[in-house]
């Protein structure tokens, strides 16, 4: 038996088809997994539930929320911008968890992973507002993995920087020559992460292989931290 395939797995995808849902679907799905996609922003607080509700069994809940990244000065950030990214990328934690965790809890057993980002795990000029949310997002896995992992469930995240997908690093993007050099500086690695590395090691945390791991934040970015 292959421990890291995902044969018979009902993985739910939630935001699929945006920054790194696409390469996350077609990956989990090479290794065997049933994938239920979703593609709406969760900021609606009855959505989560419906989400869940509709999709049936989950095995895995691959919680992937992301905005575009606000790049306000502190002392400019407002109130709205402010609610806007807690409302899409923290509030639906809870509410996905209160909905799927019942019934991963009465068959002991399921993983939820959250596609977090390592903006929580260095600092940024100009994100404050995005990275207080990426950073609860990791806060909230580490939590509720300690308190979910008696119950037979594994609660993790991945906080992925600087991985090479169309809407932070668009072709244009990459062939500047500021940006090849802020690679240069920036990563060890020496290079953008692939998509298919970032989502295969995902793949990996939601298999049965991957059951050691409570609570965990990985951070996926070439070494751009620690530092």
């Amino acid at each position: 038996m292959n421990e890291t395939r995902l044969d018979g797995k009902r993985i739910l995808l939630t935001q699929s088809n945006v920054v790194m849902g696409p390469v996350f679907r077609d990956v989990l799905t090479e290794q065997g997994a049933t994938v239920i996609c979703d593609e709406r922003l969760l900021d609606d607080p009855a959505l989560p539930a419906e989400v869940v509700r509709a999709a049936g069994r989950v095995d895995v809940l691959v919680a992937h929320l992301g905005i575009p990244a606000p790049s306000t000065p502190v002392v400019d950030v407002d109130d709205d911008e402010w609610r806007r990214a807690f409302a899409a990328m923290v509030d639906p934690l809870p509410r996905l968890a209160a909905a799927v965790l019942p019934q991963m809890i009465e068959r002991r057993s399921g993983k939820i992973l959250v596609v977090g980002s390592a903006s929580a795990l260095r600092g940024m000029k100009r994100a404050s507002t995005y990275s207080a949310a990426r950073g609860a997002q990791l806060a909230w896995a580490q939590a509720v993995g300690v308190e979910m992992a008696p119950h037979g469930i594994q609660v993790n995240a991945i906080a992925q920087n600087l991985v090479d997908n169309p809407t932070y690093f668009p072709p244009e993007i990459q062939a500047k020559p500021a940006f090849q050099e802020r690679i240069k500086r920036e990563m060890p690695l020496g290079r953008l992460v692939s998509a298919r590395e970032d989502a295969c090691f995902a793949a990996y945390l939601c298999s049965d292989a991957a059951n050691c791991f409570v609570g965990q934040v990985f951070p996926v970015c070439g070494g751009w931290v620690p530092r």
